[in-house]
């Protein structure tokens, strides 16, 4: 999943997964016990906002619910870029929540009795509410599916963690609610008045037509530029509002040995697969062979034209049952695969069906029994939907009398998919899944396209432990190596490249290359600056040795500590105090003569608006775009320091755009778009104005 756009800028909606947390509870039914955490118990504070301390056991409880969430709506597994989003996501809930706390608090924001009815039960429920009892067949609000739990709760049966789970929701409910109305306070406030639409709408319809010349910073070699102590001062002291740390960042270098496969090692797994392939061909139980030998279990079974890898897709639908393809390279292991079946089989079903428990009728043999007699029911004229609301444990499906719509192939689990996809239309099946016994009645075939069923056997190409062993050897005698500033010289005498991780956050978990560097992080958060990693830290496929290199704390940084980042900027800014010199030289006739004198040309610019200050085929130019619109036709311009060069431009002509008659499109269009920024623009200035402390680097 590219997590990661999934992953970021989710401060301005934040908000929403407070219910979200509390939902995965009462729904599942379980509560996650705070026992049962991965990770280490602690009561120690993981960190304060505005003076409230948040424990690290509160912080952990609601990581694990956050990371069940996830587990259940996704699918995915937990990766280290999951992880470090997780945790960034919940520490922005404790950050959201402390600093629109004090805020509600102090204004009285409160929610009533009968609005928290409303809420959870009246005729619009919530949003949260409405998406978890959701018909998933149908799509709409199941209301009868809710009052059924509400019911359920007021009953002696019910369960106690639920009625917990529950009563936490209905707490975040009402939180949620009031950041809702504090907000909506906040964006009430907000104005557009006849001013601010007319300046808006000339910015995006007033034309400028002009010519300019450019002197590239290109132009100038890096080489033939000297960089002063005084020029790095300037240019630090004009933008050292870029250089204040909201928190702290530390930098250092490292070094990597790799351990990936080596060629001997694919050689050797490769073989081992050839093995396989001959005992696959000659097997009589593949489903037993591949849960053997597969690392991954793939089930077997059947296969529409395109649902298989590519590899696979061509061959196997051309082939005859026990064909035996590979072994092959695909996704990072050597695979091999068979042929078990091919047939022709409907592309889709439609069908009905009724769903009964064996453990509520004392084992699968009375349970089939029992689908037995009710099959003779149907077949006797019984209607089929009545029966479904009898004996039927699929509330679902119950609601549409039994009816599982139309289908494909692959939306239902294989055990289902092998009886109904082989069935006749009219047909009533009687069978046994992993769900209980199904008496399902076939209304429908609809398409006729083949289909095959493929054992699928793979082996991970992985390193083996001569290869692990020599590269961490390696590593290891480098670290032991090091001493006193000798980092670099060590690394180019042993022909290593070094790569340096700068700003690096306290929580971050990734690196560039290397995913799962949470421990190298850590460490870096304990060394002091000219430190050695205390070991070799395995990261993937690689082994790494570090050595800190600078710490950035809380507040402004120094010139010394940004001297390094700022230098391509302050280049720049050296080239263009060169090139304004030979341009301003160059005045004092018109735009042809300065290109003319200064070996430039002169480009010619039609239809550039305000809003939109890109300079066509170059990029923006904010100043020199901003300069033109205030400037008058016919007037040469002083040199302009731009972003790809210095300029020199002379007004041709505004066109300006019909009379604002009536501003209302442009007030609601410009209140909107504010509106639309204003829950994260509050938030971050609360922070801004906070006093927080963030302590995650400790533990996480």
């Amino acid at each position: 999943m590219g997590i990661m756009g999934y992953l970021r800028d989710r401060m301005g909606t934040i908000l929403a997964v407070f219910i979200g947390l509390a939902l995965v509870a009462f729904i599942a039914g379980e509560v996650i016990k705070s026992g049962s955490s991965i990770f280490k118990d602690s009561a120690t504070e993981i960190g304060e906002i505005n003076g409230t301390a948040i424990s690290y056991a509160d912080f952990n409880r609601r990581l694990e619910v956050s990371t069940e969430q996830f587990k259940q709506q996704s699918g995915q597994s937990i990766s280290p870029q999951i992880t470090n989003y997780l945790q960034e996501t919940t520490w922005n809930q404790f950050l959201t929540d402390g600093l629109l706390s004090k805020e509600i608090e102090k204004l009285g924001i409160t929610v009533g009795e009968a609005e928290t009815q409303a809420m959870i039960s009246g005729p619009t429920p919530d949003p949260q509410i409405a998406q978890q009892f959701t018909n998933q067949q149908t799509g709409q609000f199941d209301r009868a599916r809710l009052n059924q739990f509400l019911q359920y709760l007021q009953t002696a049966k019910a369960d106690t963690a639920q009625l917990k789970a529950w009563g936490n929701f209905v707490t975040e409910l009402i939180k949620d609610k009031k950041r809702q109305k504090y907000l909506a306070a906040v964006t009430t406030g907000l104005y557009v008045n006849s001013l601010d639409a007319q300046d808006d709408y000339q910015a995006k319809n007033k034309l400028a037509n002009f010519k300019y010349v450019v002197l590239d910073y290109a132009s100038i070699p890096d080489n033939k530029v000297t960089i002063s102590d005084e020029d790095y001062s300037a240019y630090y002291n004009e933008h050292k509002a870029l250089f204040k740390n909201k928190q702290e960042l530390r930098n250092f270098d490292y070094v990597t040995f790799n351990a990936a496969p080596s060629k001997e090692d694919s050689i050797a797994i490769k073989g081992q697969v050839e093995k396989l392939a001959a005992d696959l061909k000659a097997s009589t139980n593949d489903s037993l062979f591949v849960q053997v030998n597969s690392e991954t279990k793939t089930p077997i079974a059947y296969r529409k034209k395109g649902q298989l890898e590519p590899q696979l897709d061509s061959v196997m639908f051309a082939a005859a049952p026990g064909f035996v393809y590979g072994p092959y390279l695909s996704n990072g292991s050597y695979k091999i695969a068979k042929l078990v079946s091919a047939t022709i089989s409907p592309d889709s079903v439609k069908a009905r069906h009724i769903l009964i428990n064996p453990a509520t009728e004392g084992g699968l043999d009375k349970a089939m029994a029992k689908g037995d007699s009710i099959k003779k029911l149907i077949a006797g004229g019984k209607s089929f939907a009545e029966l479904a609301n009898t004996f039927s444990i699929d509330k679902n499906a119950n609601a549409k009398g039994g009816d599982l719509g139309t289908f494909a192939r692959g939306m239902m689990i294989p055990a289902f998919d092998d009886v109904v996809f082989d069935a006749k239309k009219g047909e009533i099946k009687v069978f046994a899944t992993q769900f209980g016994v199904h008496v399902v009645e076939i209304e429908n075939l609809i398409g006729s396209s083949k289909v095959v069923k493929v054992a699928q056997v793979d082996k991970p190409l992985e390193a083996s432990q001569k290869t692990q062993n020599e590269a961490y050897n390696k590593a290891q005698a480098f670290l032991a190596s090091l001493s006193g500033n000798s980092f670099a010289a060590q690394a180019k005498k042993a022909g290593l490249t070094i790569k340096t991780a700068d700003n690096v956050v306290g929580t971050q978990a990734v690196l560039p290359g290397l995913d799962g560097a949470r421990a190298l992080v850590r460490w870096a958060y304990k060394a002091d600056v000219g430190d050695f990693s205390e070991e070799v830290y395995p990261i993937g496929d690689q082994y790494v040795v570090a050595t800190l290199t600078q710490i950035n704390p809380i507040g402004y940084l120094s010139l010394d500590a940004v001297k390094k980042q700022i230098e391509p900027a302050v280049r720049i800014e050296v080239k263009g105090k060169q090139l304004t010199e030979k341009l301003q030289a160059a005045l004092g006739g018109n735009i042809d003569q300065v290109a003319q004198k200064t070996g430039g040309k002169v480009v010619p610019v039609q239809n550039v608006v305000f809003a939109n200050p890109v300079m066509p085929g170059s990029g923006p130019e904010y100043k020199v775009i901003g300069g033109i619109f205030g400037s008058q036709p016919g007037k040469l311009s002083k040199p302009v320091v731009g972003t790809q060069g210095v300029y020199v431009y002379a007004l041709d002509s505004f066109v300006n755009p019909p009379a604002l008659t009536n501003a209302v499109r442009e007030k609601q269009t410009l209140g909107a778009a504010l509106a639309q920024r204003a829950d994260g623009a509050v938030l971050e200035a609360l922070k801004d104005k906070a006093n927080v402390k963030d302590n995650r680097a400790k533990f996480l």
